[in-house]
């Protein structure tokens, strides 16, 4: 195999910029296909990304024998269903976070992919970005001595400039997503603890909505991990405008980090000596991990992030926000 053919189910708005043009952008790598339920929409993004084939059913592109891979873009409550039906169909599958609706449904997942010869990796994109590139570095080399804990704020306003717009606000609907706008955002930040400090003993939190409605839309959330590290989190989205708030401080012996999850900038102060670190992110921001993804797919890389890994960030979400009787 010296490249693999891709289809995308759900191409929607996730794919139009931030990960659908990776997929032709890329040697080794070719998008033959893409489906969306509104087939008039998905035949608009194929021509207008000069994609072969469009369809408004996934089985015509899992039914495909040229395709190798399909990136499942659709909302949460659709990927486990979607994922069974790709491992059925031998294809390989890159996942969109949040991998499911909860870990129950991540489990049966997994249980799917041990039975198979599938391989599937999860869409937390943000681990080849160059800023968190650099915070696990700074993290590795000790520049902030041994880490002590991590404080995470995600304060936004009830229209966040942060959350992908759609036709429909599938993203408040529990249902659809799993939570609300919580959902689409804290894999972000709970992939990137996992992924710099490792397993954990308990995640414990509380979660309520403020404002009556189906979704929470405030979630407090503590980690403890294996390795001795508290990480504590606030996640709010109901909060005045200039309120708002991107920050992750990661404290140390020596100093702390200080960064934002969606910016290209990282602080790192040590013995009150300031170093900042600016980078450029990609035009397509999950074509680093696409890459990744491509390469391993093809037998010449690591999973960038497996199942696991992913089930780890959902359980994670589910005891911050699951309701006790």
């Amino acid at each position: 195999m010296d490249k693999i053919i891709w289809g995308i189910i759900g191409c929607g708005d996730v794919a139009e910029v931030k990960s659908g043009p990776a997929f032709y952008k890329l040697e080794q790598s070719e998008l033959k296909s893409v489906m969306r339920r509104d087939l008039s929409k998905a035949e608009d993004f194929a021509k207008r990304h000069h994609v072969k084939q469009w369809y408004d059913n996934a089985s015509s592109i899992l039914e495909d024998p040229e395709i190798d891979a399909v990136y499942i873009a659709t909302p949460p409550a659709s990927h486990l269903l979607y994922t069974l039906e790709a491992i059925k169909a031998g294809k390989h599958v890159y996942l969109e976070k949040p991998m499911a609706l909860n870990a129950d449904e991540a489990k049966q997942i997994i249980t799917a992919l041990n039975s198979s010869t599938t391989k599937l990796t999860v869409a937390h994109y943000r681990r080849h970005l160059p800023a968190f590139v650099k915070v696990h570095e700074l993290l590795n080399n000790l520049d902030i001595g041994e880490v002590l804990f991590a404080d995470i704020k995600i304060l936004q306003a009830r229209k966040s400039h942060l959350i992908a717009q759609s036709d429909v606000p599938w993203r408040l609907d529990p249902k659809v997503s799993g939570g609300g706008f919580f959902h689409d955002l804290a894999p972000h930040q709970l992939d990137l603890m996992y992924l710099y400090f490792g397993e954990y003993n308990s995640a414990k939190g509380v979660s309520v909505s403020q404002n009556n409605t189906k979704a929470d839309d405030i979630v407090n959330g503590i980690i403890d991990f294996k390795n001795g590290v508290q990480c504590r989190g606030i996640w709010a989205f109901n909060v005045a405008e200039d309120d708002q708030k991107d920050e992750c401080i990661i404290y140390g012996t020596k100093g702390r980090i200080i960064f934002s999850f969606f910016g290209e900038r990282v602080t790192c102060l040590k013995h009150g000596v300031e170093h900042i670190y600016t980078f450029t992110n990609p035009e397509h921001v999950q074509q680093p991990m696409i890459s990744a993804v491509n390469n391993y797919f093809l037998g010449l890389g690591e999973n960038p992030c497996s199942a696991e890994d992913a089930l780890r960030v959902t359980e994670i979400m589910d005891a911050f926000t699951t309701k006790n009787s």
